[in-house]
């Protein structure tokens, strides 16, 4: 994931990991007193995941509480920056900076499930933190979507290549927007908000998924997303 070392107002959380300890802490220790020491040791060996799984059902408990007084502000796109239903059984929302390289590896991911999952929406919002480019980039991305041509946008510059004066150009240019385009409340506002957000959820950088009741700061991949994607639908 990529790392913004001057942004201190992105703190982390771990908690996660020590509640996997924890989980394995007790199976260990309280388990043979309740099972018999063979028998938890066995299951432990044979079926590790129960620690992974103990350790994702505690991190999503910690993040539904943090989830549930914004969610409706994670979830609502600044106008036209979405794909996919356009009435959602499940929302990811999306964390991105255009020059981040993470977020680059993440685009085919999100395209696959976009056309596999046809009841999934994802909200994608600007946290440039990488430099000038990545402000730039945005600021023609916000003026794109208040235009309705966030897509063309977001898809011809992913095309062009790493943001910079050219690659902007061009993909503004094949959108219909300026490139330069004039200061707007609005996108101060959505920028603002989109720092205060991922703030508010522990985050250390982009690529930043939220998806149920479930966050990821970092490139996770195809085969993690569309499990949470999954799972966000089972719980309704």
């Amino acid at each position: 994931m990529s790392q913004n070392n001057n942004a201190a107002w992105l703190p982390a959380i771990g908690g996660g990991i020590v509640g996997a300890a924890l989980v394995a802490g007790a199976l260990l220790f309280a388990g043979p007193k309740l099972f018999g020491e063979q028998l938890v040791r066995d299951a432990l060996v044979s079926h590790p995941e129960i620690i992974v799984d103990a350790g994702q059902a505690l991190r999503d408990k910690q993040y539904a509480e943090a989830l549930t007084p914004v969610r409706a502000s994670l979830e609502r796109p600044f106008y036209s920056s979405w794909k996919g239903a356009e009435k959602p059984k499940v929302t990811l929302t999306y964390f991105f900076d255009y020059a981040c390289g993470y977020c680059r590896a993440s685009n085919p991911a999100i395209e696959r499930l976009l056309k596999e999952e046809k009841d999934l929406r994802v909200v994608y919002r600007e946290l440039p933190i990488l430099g000038p480019d990545s402000v730039a980039a945005a600021r023609v991305s916000l003026a794109a979507s208040k235009a309705g041509k966030f897509g063309a946008y977001h898809d011809a510059l992913y095309a062009a290549g790493r943001p910079g004066p050219d690659t902007i150009a061009i993909a503004a240019t094949a959108a219909g927007v300026p490139a330069q385009p004039g200061e707007d409340p609005a996108q101060e506002a959505e920028l603002r908000s989109n720092m205060s957000l991922a703030s508010q959820l522990g985050a250390t950088g982009t690529p930043l998924f939220v998806v149920g009741d479930r966050v990821m700061n970092s490139a996770v991949g195809y085969e993690a997303l569309k499990e949470a994607v999954e799972a966000a639908r089972k719980r309704g």
